[in-house]
C-alpha cells in the first residue's frame, strides 16, 4: 500500500474562538509557542524541511484596515462581514493543513499619507482634495479638473512641474495597460498605525505554525513608493515615469521563491484588487517561464472578498470575471473547507512510493 505523502487534516486547536477573528487583541506567544510544541507533538507533525510534497500559502493584505470592522478600508463585500467570514475560513483552513503547509507568506500593504491614491496628493482650482473612492482620468488631469497638490512636491522631492507631468503620465498609462482607474482611497495600512497590523486571529495562526511545524513565515512590504499604486504583490502598477525614470521594481525573486513550490495557495483581501493584481501578474510572469505553472496556483476563493462601498461603487462583477479568466488559464479556484487532498492536480501518493 503506497505511503501518503500529504499531511492529513487535524482537528482546529482548542485556543481558537471564531467570535475574535473580527477584533483586535495581543497574542499570547508564550503560551501559544508552548501549544504548538505540544500540539506538534500530539499530532505527530514534523519540521518543514521534511515535506515531500512543499505547499507555500500566500495571504495578500490579511491587516486590520482590510478585515477589522470599522477600520479605514474594510472589505466588507456584498455581504458586508465579508472580510470577517473570510478570515474565520482562513485561520481554519490553517490549522486543519498545519502539517501540510510548508511556509507562509505575507504581504503588507505600506503608506504613509502623501501618497498618490491618498487625497493630500491633488487638488481641485478651490484648493479641495478629492473624496474617498473618487476615480481620476486622464481626462481629469488634462482639463484641469484635478492637478498635483504643490504644497507637497518638497516633501515628496520632486517639483510642482514634475508633479504635475508625472499625474497625466501615470492616468494615462493606467488606462493604457487597462488597469483600474487612479483611486482615491480613504487613508489606510499607515505604516505604524494599528491598520498596518495582520489580524490578531491570523497573526496568531501564522505563529502557531511557524512554531509547530519550525517554518520562518516570509513578510513581503509593497505599496511604499508615493508616486504609484502597488496592488500586486509581485510589483507596481506603473513601473516608470514620464521621462523612463523607474518607479519600482518586480518582485522576481519573491516569484521565483513562490513558484519553487509545488503548489502555491492563495487568499486574502481584496478580492478585486490586490488579489486579483497579484494573480494577474503570477500568470503574466509564468507565462515567460513556463504557462504550466499557473496549474501550481490555487485561490481560496471563500477566503477573499471585493471592494464594496454601499451606494457608490461594487467591485464583485469585475472581482467575479477575473476569477473566470484566471481558470480558463488553468488556475484551480478552490475551497477552503475542501480537503487538500480532493484538490485537482494534487496526488496525495509520491511517485516513489
Amino acid at each position: 500500500m503506497p505511503t501518503p505523502f500529504l499531511s492529513p487534516e487535524l482537528p482546529v486547536p482548542a485556543h481558537f474562538a471564531a467570535g475574535n477573528v473580527g477584533k483586535v487583541w495581543k497574542v499570547p506567544y508564550q503560551e501559544r509557542a508552548t501549544q504548538a510544541r505540544q500540539w506538534a507533538q500530539e499530532q505527530s507533525l514534523r519540521p518543514a524541511t521534511a515535506d515531500k510534497f512543499r505547499i507555500a500559502l500566500l495571504l495578500i493584505d490579511v491587516q486590520n484596515t482590510f478585515c477589522i470592522p470599522g477600520y479605514e478600508l474594510y472589505v466588507g463585500g456584498r455581504s458586508g462581514t465579508g472580510a470577517v467570514d473570510d478570515n474565520c475560513r482562513l485561520v481554519e483552513f490553517i490549522y486543519r493543513n498545519l502539517g501540510a503547509i510548508t511556509e507562509i507568506s505575507a504581504t503588507f500593504d505600506t503608506h504613509q499619507a502623501i501618497q498618490i491614491f491618498h487625497a493630500t496628493f491633488l487638488v481641485n482650482a478651490q484648493g479641495e482634495h478629492p473624496a474617498p473612492y473618487t476615480l481620476i482620468s486622464p481626462e481629469d488631469i488634462r482639463q484641469g479638473r484635478w492637478k498635483f497638490n504643490v504644497a507637497v512636491a518638497e516633501s515628496l522631492g520632486i517639483d510642482p512641474d514634475q508633479g504635475q507631468h508625472h499625474l497625466q503620465h501615470y492616468t494615462a498609462e493606467l488606462a493604457r495597460r487597462g488597469k483600474y482607474a487612479l483611486t482615491i482611497w480613504p487613508y489606510h495600512a499607515m505604516l505604524g498605525g494599528l491598520g498596518h497590523a495582520l489580524v490578531s486571529a491570523v497573526e496568531e495562526a501564522i505563529f502557531f505554525h511557524t512554531i509547530a511545524r519550525y517554518s520562518r513565515p516570509d513578510f513581503e512590504i509593497k505599496g511604499y513608493n508615493p508616486l504609484t499604486e502597488h496592488y500586486s504583490a509581485i510589483g507596481p502598477e506603473i513601473l516608470t515615469g514620464p521621462n523612463g525614470e523607474t518607479l519600482g521594481q518586480k518582485n522576481d525573486k519573491f516569484f521565483k521563491k513562490l513558484l519553487s513550490y509545488d503548489a502555491v495557495v492563495i487568499a486574502g483581501q481584496a478580492k478585486s484588487h490586490c488579489v486579483a493584481w497579484t494573480i494577474d501578474d503570477l500568470l503574466t510572469d509564468a507565462r515567460t517561464h513556463d504557462a504550466r505553472l499557473a496549474q501550481k496556483l490555487y485561490l481560496l476563493e471563500d477566503c477573499s472578498s471585493p471592494v464594496v462601498v454601499p451606494g457608490s461603487i461594487d467591485y464583485t462583477d469585475d472581482a467575479n470575471a477575473a476569477y473566470c479568466r484566471f481558470a480558463e488559464a488553468g488556475v484551480h479556484v478552490v475551497h477552503s473547507t475542501d480537503p487538500i487532498a480532493s484538490w485537482p492536480g494534487i496526488n496525495v501518493y509520491s511517485a516513489a512510493a
